[in-house]
C-alpha cells in the first residue's frame, strides 16, 4: 500500500501542530470528542433534511474504549462518517476543516451546533500517540481506514467496519521520565477529563472498559466483560428554560462545579442575542473564598464555546472590582485561536464583559434596595473589593461603584448609602462629612467629631484602610463634596477669628518648642469638651499617613499636621498663664498636649520615655 504525503507543507507544519500549538497534552481528548460531536450533528442534519435517513435518538452517542493490553484508546461516534475523498481532504490536508465547510454550505438549523473550524484539532492526537488509525463508514457507503504514524505520511484503504460513524484509534506512546501516557488509559482520569472539558456535549459520552468476570456456569474461568458508563451531563443548566429551574437547581450546580461550598446569595442567569450572542450563569457568593484578598487568588469565569470548555479562568470577562463573581459564559461567536485555548480578537470579549459587568451591578443594586440584610452580608465579605475598585480605577469606576457603597452612619447607627446620606442633608449643609479610624467605637470618641455631632450633622465612619483613598478618588457624590472632620476647612458658616497678639505669640512659641512637628498651631473650631486635637492640611490626611507609613516604599510620607487648641478649656487658660510667667512649665505643657493629641490619633510618639517622665513629673 502506497504511503501518501500530507498535502499542506509537510513535516515541519505537523511538528508545529503537535509540539507547539497546545499547552496541555490532555487537550487531545477534548478535540477528538468535539470532532465526534460535529460528526453527530452532521448526521442529525441529514436526518432533519432527508426523510429517507432512519433516526432514533438513542443511536447518537460517543464512546471511549480503553484497551490497556494493546495500549489503545478509541474515540468512536455514530455520526455521518467520511468517504475516502473526505478522509483524504479532511485528514490528509492539515488545516482543512470539514466542519467549517459544512457550516458554509448548509443553512443554520436549530439543534445543530458545529464546533470545529480550523481542521487542526484532530492532529493533537499525535501529541500522545505513535500511531493513529481512523476507521469510518458513511450512512450509505463502504468503510475505509486512514492510518498514520505522524509526519511521514498516511495510507487509506478499505476496512471491515460495519456500523456507520467513525472510530479514532490511538496507540499511545510509551511512558518517559517526563511524561505519563498511561494516565489516558485510566478510567478515573478519562472521567475527569470528560467532566472538565466535554461535560456539556449534548450527546452521551460513554466509557467502555473491560472487567474480569467469572464465565457463566463456571467457578474458575474468567472472561472480559465490557461495561459502559455515561460520563457527561449533556444538557447544561444554562441551556434550560429558566422557568424549569429552581433555586435548588442553581445551588446544586454551584456546588457541583466547585464554585463554592456556601449557599450563594444570588444567581444570575442571562442570555443575550445579537452580533455576539452568549449565555451566562453567574453567582454572587456569601463568603469570601480562601485566599481571596491574596495575590495568589485567580479571578475569572469559565468560558465555553458550544458547551466545550475553552478556558477554566477567563479573567478578561470580569473587572477586578467584581472579581468575587463565580460562574461561566458560553458563546458560539467567539473568535478563538487555532488551539481554541486563547482568543484571537478581544472585541467580542469586551462586549460580553461590559454586558456582564452591567448585569452584576444591576443585581447588586436590586439586592441593596430589596434585600438589605443580604446585601450587608455581601458587603461584609466583598465591600473591600468595591472600594479597591474605586481607588485603583482612578475615577473610571466612579459611576459604576458609588451607589454600591455603604458606610456606618453616626446618626442612623447602621450602614447607609451615599444617596441615603445626601437625602437627609440639611438645606445649609454643603459637604458630606466623614471620619476615619480603626473602629466605629474609636471614631465615635474622636474629639474632632464633637462639634458636628452636637449640631446633629451626620458623619460617615470609615474604618477600612482603603476607605479614604476611595473617597478621595470619588471626590464628590452628585454635587456634594466630601470633607474629613479632621481636615483643615470644615466649610462651616463660622469664620475663624484671627488670634490676638498674645495668642499669636503663644502659638508661635509652641511651634518652636515642637520643632517642626506641626505646621501650624491654632484655636480649634471643632472642639467642644476636649482640650486639644490634631488636624491636617492638604490632600494627605493623618489616617492616610498611617496607612502609607506601613508600606516599605512609602517611608517619610507625612501629613501636614495642625495642632488645634480649645480656647474655652481650662487647659488653655493654664497654658496661657505658663507662657506669661514660667517658660519651663510652658514647654512642659506644650509637650504634654502634643503627645496627648498623638495618642488620641493612634500615632507613635517620638520619645515615649520622655512622655512617661513628663506624666510622672506632673503627678509628683
Amino acid at each position: 500500500m502506497k504511503t501518501k504525503q500530507f498535502k499542506a507543507e509537510s513535516k515541519r507544519l505537523l511538528d508545529l501542530m503537535i509540539h507547539s500549538i497546545y499547552t496541555h497534552k490532555e487537550i487531545f481528548l477534548r478535540e477528538l470528542i468535539s470532532n465526534a460531536s460535529d460528526a453527530l450533528d452532521k448526521c442529525y442534519y441529514r436526518v432533519l433534511t432527508d426523510d429517507a435517513v432512519p433516526f432514533t435518538r438513542d443511536s447518537f452517542f460517543v464512546t471511549l474504549t480503553v484497551d490497556k493490553q494493546a495500549r489503545t484508546l478509541t474515540v468512536s461516534d455514530t455520526g455521518v462518517g467520511m468517504t475516502p475523498e473526505e478522509l483524504e481532504s479532511n485528514l490528509g490536508t492539515i488545516a482543512q476543516s470539514g466542519s467549517l465547510t459544512f457550516r458554509k454550505d448548509n443553512a443554520p438549523m436549530e439543534g445543530v451546533d458545529i464546533i470545529g473550524q480550523f481542521g487542526v484539532g484532530f492532529y493533537s492526537a499525535f501529541m500522545v500517540s505513535d500511531l493513529v488509525a481512523v476507521r469510518s463508514r458513511t450512512l450509505d457507503g463502504d468503510a475505509f481506514e486512514w492510518r498514520s504514524a505522524g509526519s511521514e505520511g498516511y495510507t487509506i484503504a478499505p476496512c471491515d467496519k460495519h456500523e456507520r460513524g467513525t472510530d479514532v484509534i490511538l496507540t499511545l506512546k510509551a511512558n518517559t521520565e517526563d511524561e505519563d501516557y498511561d494516565q489516558f488509559l485510566d478510567e478515573r482520569r478519562l472521567k475527569a477529563l470528560v467532566k472538565k472539558y466535554s461535560d456539556f456535549i449534548k450527546y452521551p459520552i460513554r466509557l467502555s472498559v473491560p472487567h474480569r468476570s467469572l464465565k457463566e456456569g463456571s467457578d474458575k474461568e474468567y472472561e472480559d466483560v465490557w461495561e459502559e458508563e455515561t460520563l457527561n451531563s449533556m444538557v447544561p443548566i444554562w441551556r434550560k428554560n429558566k422557568n424549569e429551574l429552581t433555586d435548588e437547581d442553581y445551588d446544586s450546580f454551584y456546588r457541583d462545579k466547585h464554585f463554592g461550598f456556601d449557599k450563594p446569595l444570588r444567581h444570575i442567569h442571562t442570555s443575550v442575542d445579537g452580533v455576539t450572542s452568549y449565555t451566562a450563569v453567574l453567582y454572587i457568593p456569601a463568603q469570601t473564598p480562601f485566599g481571596y484578598y491574596s495575590k495568589s487568588f485567580e479571578k475569572g469565569l469559565e468560558l465555553y464555546s458550544n458547551g466545550v470548555l475553552i478556558m477554566n479562568k477567563c479573567a478578561d470577562l470580569l473587572p477586578d472590582h467584581f472579581s468575587f463573581v463565580q460562574g461561566l459564559v458560553d458563546s458560539a461567536d467567539l473568535s478563538l485561536n487555532i488551539s481554541r485555548e486563547l482568543l484571537q480578537h478581544d472585541r467580542q470579549l469586551k462586549f460580553i464583559a461590559k454586558k456582564i459587568g452591567d448585569k452584576i451591578r444591576g443585581e447588586l443594586l436590586s439586592m441593596l434596595q430589596n434585600e438589605r440584610e443580604a446585601y450587608e452580608t455581601f458587603f461584609g465579605s466583598f465591600g473591600l473589593q468595591l472600594k479597591y475598585g474605586l481607588h485603583t480605577g482612578m475615577g473610571m469606576n466612579n459611576e459604576t461603584l458609588q451607589d454600591l457603597l455603604v458606610f456606618y452612619s453616626s446618626t442612623e447607627n447602621k450602614l447607609v448609602t451615599l444617596g441615603e446620606y445626601v437625602s437627609r442633608m440639611k438645606d445649609d449643609q454643603k459637604y458630606i462629612y466623614y471620619a476615619t479610624g480603626d473602629s466605629v467605637d474609636r471614631i465615635r470618641k474622636m474629639p474632632q467629631t464633637e462639634m458636628l455631632a452636637d449640631r446633629g450633622v451626620e458623619i460617615l465612619y470609615l474604618t477600612e484602610d482603603v476607605d479614604e483613598f476611595a473617597i478621595k478618588v470619588l471626590h464628590a457624590y452628585g454635587e456634594k463634596e466630601f470633607r474629613n472632620v479632621s481636615g483643615g476647612d470644615l466649610g462651616l458658616e463660622e469664620t475663624e477669628k484671627a488670634p490676638d497678639e498674645q495668642d499669636k505669640a503663644l502659638f508661635d512659641d509652641m511651634q518652636k518648642v515642637l520643632d517642626g512637628k506641626v505646621g501650624l498651631v491654632r484655636v480649634s473650631q471643632r472642639l467642644k469638651t476636649h482640650p486639644v486635637c490634631l488636624a491636617s492640611q492638604g490632600d494627605l490626611s493623618i489616617d492616610m499617613e498611617k496607612v502609607l507609613s506601613a508600606l516599605p516604599e512609602a517611608k517619610g510620607i507625612t501629613a501636614d499636621k495642625v495642632l488645634e487648641l480649645n480656647a474655652h478649656h481650662d487647659v488653655f487658660a493654664a497654658l496661657k498663664a505658663a507662657h506669661a510667667a514660667d517658660r519651663a512649665k510652658f514647654e512642659f505643657y506644650t509637650r504634654l498636649l502634643y503627645n496627648q493629641a498623638l495618642l488620641m490619633e493612634g500615632l507613635p510618639m517620638d520619645d515615649p520615655q520622655s512622655f512617661v517622665d513628663d506624666v510622672c513629673s506632673l503627678m509628683s
